[in-house]
């Protein structure tokens, strides 16, 4: 399932980052490019990266471009 449609990533990957030792969102976030675009798509990353084992922290305006 697409989690960021901004930039394509998948909850496999998000699952496969955290195993590989991503616990945050701004792992997510430096690894991945999760949650850096519009931002829409970070409660639903939050929970994919609590349910995969890491942290979910109140890190979601961390990295967020906003254009305009």
């Amino acid at each position: 399932m697409f989690v960021c449609i901004c930039n394509a990533i998948t909850d496999h990957q998000i699952k496969e980052t955290v195993a590989a030792g991503a616990s945050t969102l701004a792992d997510l976030q430096s690894q991945l490019g999760v949650a850096t675009c519009c931002g829409c798509c970070t409660d639903l990353a939050s929970s994919f990266l609590s349910a995969a084992g890491g942290q979910q922290g109140n890190t979601a305006a961390q990295g967020i471009r906003v254009s305009g």
